[in-house]
């Protein structure tokens, strides 16, 4: 057969973008293409800087365009270079912002190539035909080393696949029919031994690798709430300034003193905040990157932001706090009952329970002592279903085994049956659960046997990672279907300060309800395809990149590791994102303080020579000191870049520390930092002017 056309590299898996020649040559061309009407008008802080440098232009052109003026065309040529500069900044810092991601899904496509797929016919033969020509409910067929050409269901075949050019992750994943996660196939990932078949799920171009691409290369989100309320107090302040210097005019007129149209402008831009204003789109971009870093996909920055602001943590059981797959690892017989019969009865009531759980409760009772029996093949059963909640075996000589819940094997003994039940199987149920594990009762033509136990295995690190959620001041619950004391126990083993038992799809979507209607900010973790309506209803909703296709689509982040641990990170990101956008915020209106003394007293000095009190830098001429303060302003641009790429450092603390910290590391360095940027500029201004 002949093998899927592709090109298969691993370098997305990197947790940093490719810095290369080509990435700042896309970044450059992107940042020049941001100087049209339309991409600068959705910025109003550089678009008054923008109109800035186009009257300053047609200024340097004829001085005179607007009336006398003592201003010579070089000296507004350098006014009007120096604000082109502060735009092109700007769009430097956002061009470079979105080039992250784009790196990443050039990547992706470069990974995918030209898929073919092996198509199953009618007749059972297969063709190979392009992957852009399957439809949903095709068969396809993927062999060793093969690429699977789209998003699938597992129908047939157990193999290895390898997952590592979408999750990073190098160790192969099994996949298998029968399960929710283990049955589900991404396209582009390749298989690493046998074969599956697969029936396909979805349409080309809607594939998870198709929407992923997207995501990263997505860098017309949507402005999260923050950056709104902070975008509207830009413009205020920028609307404020504008009429506060265009009034100044007739007061210089009425103190006979002459100033020029350009350095009113150069005013305007000086007092309005600049600096965040440059920044502020790149800070929510950079965000989205982040978080792609950590292996987790963002569908918006709001939903990264948000993070930053969750007080409602909850966390599915299975697939998140716990490996997903109960492991069969104890038996206990009823009093007067054989263990040896208990363990060989639910090895042979598992033949026919194709669920994960099944299949460890055959390895298990295969360990202890189970074994195959002759003429077992021509055994009938019945495989495990959520309407019975049992599973079962019909042997040749006349047994009838059967396994499950144990009210629901209790109710079948007593319907089908009329046998007592044993008076302390109860008691054994009971001791299972507080332990923290799920108990199947076996039971043999009618008589129960004993009690096999499941327990659930936690992920790595998960209760380390929920006291840190707790020190930040963020409540952890857990949901799950299982009853409440073996819901109690694995809360308590996982760190959880609360849980949901008996929880079905409803109750997880009312809980998030009753949260937010106290105001509450609620992130939900899940997998599973019940997850699916929380997920879409929280602030953030997390799917598991292992679990189901609809928890995947209903959720704004994907965690591409399926590690629940990493919601710490995805906390402190959107921390960061806060955090960043306030420091340089308040860095940003503090070194204003410094352009006033620079500019206004270079202004009105000729007329109010008392002025000159406030030009407490020292500052050679009036010219020198507009322009400097107006260099420094476009340099401080670049410079704060990456910290506006990278952010700032986020450290688990109270919002009032967070507070003075940033107000005495940004606001004083926003204060003492243009003065001593300024006069620099002024005395190397001086030496060549």
């Amino acid at each position: 057969m002949k093998k899927s056309t592709v090109s298969y590299t691993s370098d997305v898996t990197d947790k940093r973008p490719g810095y290369n020649v080509a990435f700042f040559r896309q970044s450059l061309a992107a940042s020049l293409a941001k100087f049209s009407p339309r991409a600068q008008i959705r910025n109003p802080v550089m678009f008054v800087v923008w109109i800035g440098a186009w009257i300053t232009a047609a200024l340097t052109v004829d001085p005179s365009l607007f009336g006398p003026t003592h201003a010579s065309a070089g000296y507004n040529g350098i006014v009007t270079l120096i604000l082109v500069i502060t735009v092109w900044f700007a769009n430097l810092a956002e061009a470079l912002a979105e080039g992250r991601g784009k790196v990443k899904a050039q990547s992706l496509r470069r990974a995918v190539g030209e898929l073919t797929a092996h198509q199953q016919l009618t007749d059972g033969s297969y063709q190979t035909i392009p992957a852009t020509d399957l439809k949903p409910g095709d068969l396809v067929k993927a062999e060793k080393e093969e690429i699977i050409p789209i998003d699938g269901e597992v129908i047939e075949g157990v193999a290895y696949v390898d997952e590592s050019m979408i999750t990073g992750e190098s160790a192969p994943v099994i996949k298998e029919p029968g399960s929710d996660t283990a049955s589900s196939v991404t396209g582009g990932t390749r298989v690493l031994s046998d074969a599956l078949v697969i029936r396909v799920t979805v349409l080309p171009g809607n594939t998870f690798l198709d929407r992923m691409i997207h995501l990263v290369e997505s860098a017309k989100r949507q402005k999260t709430p923050n950056e709104i309320a902070l975008t509207v107090l830009l413009s205020v302040l920028t609307l404020i300034f504008v009429i506060v210097v265009a009034a100044l005019a007739p007061v210089a007129r009425y103190l006979n003193a002459q100033i020029n149209i350009a350095d009113l402008i150069a005013l305007i831009v000086a007092l309005i905040p600049t600096t965040i204003g440059a920044l502020l789109s790149a800070i929510g971009i950079a965000g989205i990157d982040r978080t792609m870093r950590f292996n987790m996909l963002a569908a918006s920055g709001k939903a990264v932001e948000a993070a930053g602001d969750v007080s409602t943590l909850i966390l599915d059981k299975t697939g998140t706090i716990t490996t997903g797959n109960r492991q069969a690892t104890a038996c206990f017989a009823v009093q007067g009952k054989d263990q040896r019969d208990l363990l060989q009865a639910a090895y042979l009531a598992s033949l026919f329970d194709s669920t994960p759980e099944g299949q460890s409760t055959v390895r298990y009772t295969l360990r202890m002592g189970g074994h195959a029996e002759p003429g077992q093949e021509k055994a009938t059963g019945t495989d495990f279903s959520a309407e019975t909640r049992m599973s079962g075996t019909n042997m040749p000589d006349g047994r009838v085994i059967r396994k499950g819940a144990v009210d629901a094997i209790v109710s079948y003994v007593q319907k089908q049956w009329h046998t007592p039940i044993p008076g302390d199987l109860s008691a054994l149920t009971e001791k299972v659960a507080r332990e923290g594990a799920t108990p199947l009762a076996v039971a043999v033509n009618g008589s129960v046997l004993g009690i096999i136990a499941l327990t659930d295995v936690l992920k790595p690190g998960i209760k380390e990672r929920a006291i840190q959620l707790r020190y930040m001041g963020i409540h952890t619950v857990m949901v799950t279907g299982d009853n409440p004391v073996t819901a109690s126990v694995i809360a308590a083993l996982a760190g959880m300060d609360n849980f949901i038992a008996n929880a079905k799809p409803e109750d997880k979507l009312n809980f998030i309800r009753n949260e937010q209607r106290q105001g509450k900010l609620v992130a939900m973790s899940g997998d599973g395809t019940n997850d699916a309506p929380a997920l879409a209803q929280a602030d953030v909703g997390v799917a598991m990149y292992s679990g189901t296709q609809p928890a995947r689509e209903a959720a704004n982040i994907i965690d591409l590791d399926s590690d629940p641990t990493k919601l710490l990170e995805l906390v402190s990101i959107g921390k960061q994102m806060l955090i960043t956008r306030g420091a340089l915020t308040t860095f940003s209106i503090a070194n204003d303080v410094a352009k006033y003394f620079a500019i206004l007293p270079a202004l009105f000095i000729t007329a109010l020579p008392g002025l000159s009190v406030l030009n407490v830098m020292a500052l050679s001429t009036p010219q020198s000191a507009i322009l400097s303060a107006l260099i420094f302003n476009a340099m401080i641009i670049p410079v704060l870049i990456p910290l506006a790429l990278h952010g700032v450092q986020f450290k688990p603390k109270s919002a009032d520390a967070m507070f003075y910290r940033n107000l005495v590391i940004y606001g004083a360095g926003g204060l003492i930092a243009p003065f001593i940027g300024i006069k620099l500029i002024d005395l190397f201004l001086s030496l060549i002017m």
